[in-house]
C-alpha cells in the first residue's frame, strides 16, 4: 500500500542530500551551476524523480545533462547509505523547464514593456490633424441662433406686408365710395337746374 507521506519525507530527504553532495560526487568542472528544484518518490518507494535546473547557455546545460547521467549510480549509492532504507529508489534527472519558461515570459514582458514606452512616446508627439475637437459646439449654436433671427425676421416681414395689404384695402375702398357719393350728388343739382324755368321759378 502506498505511503504518500513518507515518499514525501524520503523525497525531502533525497533532495537535500544531492544538492550538497552533487559537486563532491561528480567532480568534475564541466558540471555547471546546478539547483536541484523538486524531488517526486513514487508510493512504492523504487523510484525518484529529481528535478534540476541549470545556470548557463544551451552547451551548458547539455553537458551538465550528461555528466548527471553518467554519475547516477555513483549518486544512487550515496543516497541509498544516507537514507538507510532498505531499497534505495533509481534516480531519473529530469531538466526543470520552469525558469526557463518563467525567463522566456520575462523577456516578453520587457519586449511588451518597451514597445508601450514607445507608443507612448509617439503619442506624446503627435498632433491633431484637424482641430482638437471636431464637434465645434459654439460654431453650431451660432448657426442655430442666425437661422432663428432670419426665421423670426422673415416672418416679421409678412406679417408687415399682411398688415399694409389690409389698410391699403379699406383706403382705396373708402376713396371709391367718396367718389361715389360725390358723383350723386352732382347729378342731382344738375337736374334741379334743368328743372328750373329761365325766369328763376320752378315749373
Amino acid at each position: 500500500m502506498a505511503d504518500t507521506a513518507r515518499a514525501q519525507k524520503i523525497a525531502d530527504r533525497i533532495k537535500t542530500l544531492t544538492a550538497a553532495n552533487l559537486d563532491a560526487i561528480v567532480k568534475d568542472p564541466d558540471l555547471g551551476f546546478v539547483t536541484i528544484t523538486d524531488v517526486k518518490v513514487t508510493g512504492d518507494l523504487q523510484h525518484a524523480t529529481l528535478f534540476y535546473t541549470v545556470f548557463g547557455d544551451a552547451g551548458q546545460r547539455a553537458q551538465t545533462a550528461r555528466l548527471l547521467e553518467v554519475n547516477k549510480g555513483k549518486l544512487r549509492s550515496f543516497v541509498g547509505k544516507q537514507l538507510g532504507i532498505r531499497l534505495t529508489p533509481s534516480l531519473e534527472f529530469v531538466a526543470d523547464a520552469i525558469p526557463e519558461t518563467a525567463a522566456h515570459l520575462e523577456d516578453l514582458l520587457k519586449e511588451a514593456k518597451e514597445r508601450d514606452a514607445q507608443v507612448a512616446a509617439a503619442a506624446a508627439s503627435a498632433r491633431y490633424a484637424g482641430d482638437a475637437d471636431p464637434y465645434r459646439k459654439d460654431r453650431d449654436d451660432a448657426d442655430a441662433a442666425d437661422e432663428v433671427d432670419v426665421a423670426d425676421e422673415a416672418d416679421g416681414t409678412a406679417g408687415e406686408a399682411a398688415v399694409t395689404g389690409g389698410a391699403g384695402g379699406a383706403g382705396e375702398a373708402g376713396e371709391a365710395g367718396e367718389t361715389g357719393a360725390t358723383t350723386r350728388e352732382t347729378r342731382a343739382a344738375v337736374e334741379h337746374t334743368a328743372a328750373e324755368e329761365p325766369d328763376g321759378r320752378t315749373a
